[in-house]
C-alpha cells in the first residue's frame, strides 16, 4: 500500500491569511477502516482488463475528460459488439456528466441496440441503460420521454429485485443496488413514499456491508435527502444531505463533482426553507468547484448560475437575479440549438424575474419566447406546454386582466387533465391556479370548488406538514374571509400558520403572508389591535426578506392604512396608503385593479377628514379603471359605496342614493344574503333616508343591517354598535 495519511485537524494560520495548517497522521497497513474502504473501491472498480478498471476508477473520482480519452481508445481497439456495448455505456455516462446530452443519448442507444440483439427485453443488464436514458431526457427537460424510459427500467428492476430477494442473502450489496434503483425510479415518477421505502431498504444494507466513510453510503444518504426535500420535509432533508456531505468531504478530493452536487443540494434546502443567505453560501461553494472543473459553456454551470439567481430572486434582489439569469442564457444560447427545451426553461426563469419586478410586458415577452419553443419542440399535450400556459396566465393575472388569465389557466388545466393521473401534484397546482382566477373575479363559490379539488390531491399525496398544504389552507381561508365567514377563515389560517411555523424559519416570506391574512380577517371582525399586531409581524419579516420598494410591501401598507382608518387615525392611514400608492405607481400598469383599490381607499380617508373634493377626485380615478376593466365588480361596488357616502355627507342625497343602489345591486348578485358588506350599504342608505325624513325606508334598511351584523359580527364590533345607534335614532324620529 502506498503512503496514506489521515487528516487530523485543519487550522487557519491567522484570520488575514488564506493559508491553513493541516495535521497529518501516517496510517499503518493494518488500518482496518482504510483497508475496508480501499478493498471495497477495488472491488467496485473491477473489470475485464486493467484499462477497464482504470476507466471505472476515473469515473468514480470524477475525472471525466481522462475517462473519455481512455474509453475512446478502448472503443477503437474493441473487435466485436459485445465488447463495444459496455464502452458505449461508459461513454454515455461521461457525456452525461459533461452536459453533452444528445451525445450521451446517442452512446446509450448504441449500447442498447447491441444488447437488445442478444438479450431478452427484460434482462437485468438493460435496466441501468434505460434508467440512464431516463435521467438524460430528464436533464434535457423532456419529461415524457424520461418517464417512458424510467417505466421500462422500473419493470425490469421490479422483476430483478423479486428474483434477488429469493436468490440472495438479505444483506447482499446487489439487493441494495436493486432497492436503490427502484427507489430512484419512484422518486423520478413523483411517488415519494414508495421511493423512501426502497431507499431505506437499500440504506440498511449499505450500513451493514460498507465502511462508514464509503462514498456509496454518502450517495444513499443523499438519495433519502432528495425524497424528503421533494416531500417538503426540509429539516429531515438537511439532516441527510449533511450526513452525505460529511462522508464526501472525507473521502473525495476537494474539487470532486459529487462535492459540488452535495453543496448544491444543501443550498436548495436552505432556499426552500427561506434561509437565503445560507442557500447562497452553499450554492457559491458548489459553483466554485464547477467553475474549476467544467468548461465555461457547460450546462451544469448554467444550472449553477440559475440556482444563485433563484436565491437573489427570492431575496427580492431582482437586478442581481437578472444578472445571473443572463449568464445562464449566454451559456444555453451558445451550447444548445435555438429550439432546445432547456432554452425555453431559461426564458421562463427570466420571465419569472421580470414578473416579480412588476415588469409584466417584459415577463410576457420571455414567457411567450419560452412557449414558442415548447410549441415547436413538444407534442400538443405535453405537461411543459401546460406550465407555459399557466405562466402566461399568471402574468395576465398580475396585470389585472383576469379573463385573459383564466383563459390561459384553463388551457393548462385541459392538458393536465388529459395527460396526468387524477392525483398528480401538477393537476393540484392547475386547480389552484384556476381557483385563484375565480377568486380574483369575485366568483367565490367556484374559487372554493377549485381550491378544494387542489387541496384534496395535496392531502392524498403530501405529508401533513408540507408547505403546499399550508398555501392551500391559506387560499381556502381567504375565500371564507371574503364570503364573510370570518371564524371559518380563521380556522384555515391557523392550520396554514401551524405548518409554516413548524417548517419554516421565523423570517420566511410565507409567514408574512400568513400574518397579512390574519390582519385582513381581524380588521373585518373589528379587532383592530390584533390586526395591527399581525401587520407589524408581517412588516418585520418583509423588511428582513426584501429590499425597500418591493411589491410585497404594497399590500402591507394598504392594510395598515385600512386598519388606521377604522381606528380613526386618519393621518397614519393616509401616510400608509400613500406609501402603497407609490409602490403601485412604480410596479403596476395604469389600468391595474389594485391601483383602483388604493385610489378608492385614499379617497375614503379624505372623505373622513372632510376633504370632499379630494375624495371625489380619488374615487373618480378608481372608477376610471374599475368601470373599464369589469373583472372586479365587488371592488367597483366598494367605490360606488364610498362615493355614495361622500355625496351623502355633502348632502347631495339623490346622487348618493344612485351610487348606493349601484353598489347594492352588485353586492346582492355576488355575495351571500347575510354578508357583512351588505349590512354596510343598508346602514348607509338608512342614514340617507333618515336625513331626508323617509323614516319607514330608514327603518327597513337599518333593520336589515342590524339583522346581518348580529348574525355575522362579534357582539362588540364597532359596525354593529353603530347600526344599533342609528336604529335608535330612526325609532326616535318615527
Amino acid at each position: 500500500m502506498h503512503t496514506v495519511f489521515r487528516i487530523g485537524e485543519v487550522r487557519q494560520i491567522n484570520k488575514k491569511s488564506p493559508l491553513y495548517e493541516v495535521d497529518l497522521k501516517l496510517t499503518a497497513d493494518a488500518d482496518q477502516q482504510l483497508r475496508h474502504l480501499t478493498d471495497r473501491i477495488r472491488e467496485e472498480s473491477s473489470g475485464s482488463t486493467g484499462w477497464d478498471r482504470m476507466g471505472k476508477l476515473l469515473l468514480k473520482i470524477g475525472q471525466f475528460d481522462k475517462a473519455e480519452e481512455l474509453y475512446t481508445a478502448l472503443l477503437e481497439q474493441a473487435s466485436n459488439d459485445s465488447d463495444k456495448a459496455p464502452i458505449y455505456c461508459q461513454l454515455g455516462w461521461v457525456k452525461q456528466d459533461q452536459g453533452q446530452y444528445t451525445e450521451a443519448v446517442s452512446f446509450y442507444e448504441k449500447a442498447l441496440e447491441i444488447d437488445l440483439k442478444t438479450l431478452p427485453e427484460d434482462h437485468p443488464s438493460l435496466a441501468p441503460t434505460y434508467s440512464n436514458l431516463g435521467q438524460v431526457y430528464n436533464d434535457m427537460d423532456d419529461h415524457s420521454k424520461a418517464l417512458e424510459f424510467y417505466e421500462k427500467a422500473y419493470k425490469i428492476y421490479e422483476k430483478a429485485y423479486k428474483i434477488c430477494e429469493k436468490a440472495l442473502p438479505p444483506n447482499h450489496p446487489d439487493l441494495a443496488t436493486s432497492y436503490s434503483n427502484i427507489g430512484q425510479v419512484h422518486n423520478n415518477m413523483g411517488d415519494y413514499s414508495k421511493a423512501l421505502e426502497f431507499y431505506e431498504k437499500s440504506h440498511k444494507i449499505y450500513e451493514k456491508v460498507l465502511p462508514p466513510n464509503h462514498p456509496d453510503l454518502a450517495t444513499s444518504y443523499s438519495n433519502i435527502g432528495h425524497v424528503y426535500n421533494n416531500m417538503g420535509d426540509y429539516s429531515k432533508a438537511l439532516e441527510f444531505y449533511e450526513k452525505s456531505l460529511k462522508i464526501y468531504e472525507k473521502a473525495l478530493p476537494p474539487n470532486h463533482p459529487y462535492l459540488a452536487t452535495s453543496y448544491n443540494n444543501i443550498g436548495q434546502v436552505y432556499n426552500n426553507m427561506g434561509d437565503y443567505s445560507k442557500a447562497l453560501e452553499f450554492y457559491e461553494k458548489s459553483h466554485k468547484i464547477k467553475e474549476k472543473a467544467l468548461s465555461p459553456n457547460h450546462p451544469d454551470l448554467a444550472i449553477s448560475y440559475s440556482n444563485i439567481s433563484q436565491v437573489y430572486n427570492n431575496m427580492g434582489d431582482y437586478s442581481k437575479a437578472l444578472e445571473f439569469y443572463e449568464k445562464v442564457l449566454e451559456i444555453t444560447e451558445k451550447a444548445l440549438p435555438p429550439n432546445h427545451p432547456y432554452l425555453a426553461t431559461s426564458y421562463n426563469k427570466i420571465g419569472l424575474v421580470y414578473k416579480n419586478m412588476g415588469d409584466y410586458s417584459k415577463a410576457l415577452e420571455f414567457y411567450e419566447k419560452s412557449h414558442q419553443i415548447r410549441e415547436k419542440a413538444l407534442p400538443p399535450n405535453h405537461p411543459d406546454l401546460a406550465t407555459s400556459y399557466s405562466n402566461i396566465g399568471q402574468v395576465y393575472n398580475n396585470m389585472g386582466d383576469y379573463s385573459k388569465a383564466l383563459e390561459f389557466c384553463e388551457k393548462a388545466l385541459k392538458i393536465d387533465e388529459k395527460v396526468l393521473p387524477l392525483n398528480h401534484p401538477y393537476l393540484a397546482t392547475s386547480y389552484n391556479n384556476i381557483g385563484q382566477m375565480y377568486y380574483n373575479i369575485d366568483d367565490y363559490s367556484i374559487a372554493l370548488e377549485f381550491y378544494e379539488k387542489s387541496h384534496q390531491i395535496y392531502e392524498e399525496l403530501l405529508p401533513p406538514d408540507h408547505p403546499y398544504l399550508a398555501t392551500s389552507y391559506n387560499n381556502i381561508g381567504q375565500v371564507y374571509n371574503n364570503l364573510g365567514d370570518y371564524l371559518k377563515a380563521l380556522e384555515f389560517y391557523e392550520k396554514s400558520l401551524k405548518i409554516r411555523e413548524k417548517g419554516l424559519p421565523s423570517n420566511h416570506p410565507d409567514l408574512a403572508d400568513s400574518h397579512l391574512s390574519f390582519a385582513a380577517c381581524y380588521e373585518r371582525m373589528g379587532d383592530y389591535a390584533a390586526a395591527l399586531k399581525a401587520l407589524h409581524n408581517a412588516f418585520q419579516i418583509q423588511q428582513h426578506a426584501f429590499q425597500e420598494g418591493n411589491p410585497a410591501f404594497a399590500l402591507t401598507y394598504s392594510w395598515l392604512g385600512r386598519v388606521y382608518r377604522s381606528m380613526k387615525d386618519y393621518s397614519k392611514a393616509l401616510d400608509n396608503l400613500e406609501k402603497c400608492l407609490a409602490i403601485d405607481l412604480k410596479t403596476l400598469s395604469e389600468r391595474h385593479p389594485n391601483r383602483a383599490i388604493t385610489y378608492s381607499n385614499i379617497g375614503d380617508v379624505h372623505r373622513l377628514m372632510g376633504s370632499y373634493d379630494r375624495a371625489l377626485s380619488f374615487h373618480q380615478k378608481a372608477l376610471n379603471i374599475q368601470e373599464n376593466v369589469q373583472d372586479n365588480p365587488l371592488e367597483c361596488a366598494t367605490t360606488y359605496t364610498n362615493l355614495g357616502e361622500t355625496y351623502r355627507e355633502m348632502k347631495d342625497y339623490s346622487t348618493a342614493l344612485t351610487y348606493f343602489q349601484k353598489g347594492l345591486e352588485i353586492r346582492q348578485k355576488k355575495l351571500p344574503k347575510n354578508h357583512p358588506d351588505l349590512a354596510i350599504i343598508f346602514h348607509n342608505m338608512a342614514k340617507l333616508y333618515l336625513a331626508t325624513q323617509q323614516c319607514s325606508m330608514a327603518m327597513e334598511n337599518v333593520q336589515q343591517a342590524v339583522d346581518i351584523a348580529q348574525k355575522k359580527l362579534p357582539s362588540n364590533h364597532p359596525h354593529l354598535l353603530n347600526y344599533r345607534q342609528t336604529f335608535k335614532e330612526v325609532q326616535k324620529n318615527m
